[in-house]
């Protein structure tokens, strides 16, 4: 379809932009992988929140999770899919707009594109199994998100504490795990040079094996989320 070609271009086009914004921070680093042959764009930024911000966010998640919920596919039948608990915080609380915008403006992509923040938090033994955060469109739900904002493009997730063991960010495909630190940014862009779904970024979030995990995401969609 032509609309899917132009959306493409376009998903292609906020990759390139938000990437060469986050390698002219001085802050951000961009993580290699040597063995596969798509260019990935997996950066990191440490000390992205400070403490006292994760603190108060942990009191948020706190306060409002419940259980975690998946979008309905061949996966919904498998109840250890997804053990974390997770809500969608206040995106009109002062310090939750306050990094919101700081999330917008380190990539540029414009606030309205964005869904809100996500808190999760994962106990011992809980976990998310391998997945994709963009929208697989042979799936049923599709056609809601495709008039929702579309397609998902960045990925951009915030450790807030760091579990006594377990709990890493691993992208299997990559060969690639990330440690939770407390701060610390993880971004990625979730479709290839070309705009199209990169399946390299497949990723977990591994089991926690002692203590909590807690973890802010959000998501960029290519159109407007509604």
């Amino acid at each position: 379809m032509i609309a899917d070609y132009f959306h493409r271009r376009q998903l292609a086009r906020i990759g390139r932009e938000v990437g060469e914004r986050l390698e002219a921070h001085p802050c951000v680093q961009r993580i290699s992988f040597d063995d596969v042959t798509v260019p990935m764009q997996v950066y990191c930024y440490q000390n992205f929140l400070h403490h006292s911000e994760c603190r108060d966010l942990i009191g948020m998640i706190d306060a409002d999770a419940v259980p975690s919920e998946l979008y309905r596919s061949d996966r919904e039948n498998d109840t250890a899919f997804r053990t974390s608990y997770s809500c969608n915080l206040d995106r009109w609380h002062p310090d939750v707009l306050r990094i919101d915008d700081r999330i917008c403006g380190l990539t540029g992509i414009d606030p309205r594109r964005g869904e809100t923040l996500q808190g999760q938090r994962y106990a011992k033994g809980q976990q998310f199994k391998p997945h994709h955060d963009y929208f697989h469109t042979d799936q049923s739900y599709w056609q809601k998100e495709r008039n929702s904002g579309g397609q998902r493009s960045w990925t951009a997730m915030v450790f807030l504490n760091e579990p006594k063991a377990g709990g890493e960010t691993e992208f299997p495909q990559l060969s690639f795990k990330m440690m939770p630190r407390t701060g610390m940014l993880l971004i990625w862009n979730n479709m290839a040079p070309d705009g199209s779904p990169n399946p390299y970024l497949l990723h977990s979030g591994n089991p926690v094996v002692a203590g909590t995990k807690y973890i802010i995401t959000k998501w960029f969609r290519r159109g407007l989320w509604l």
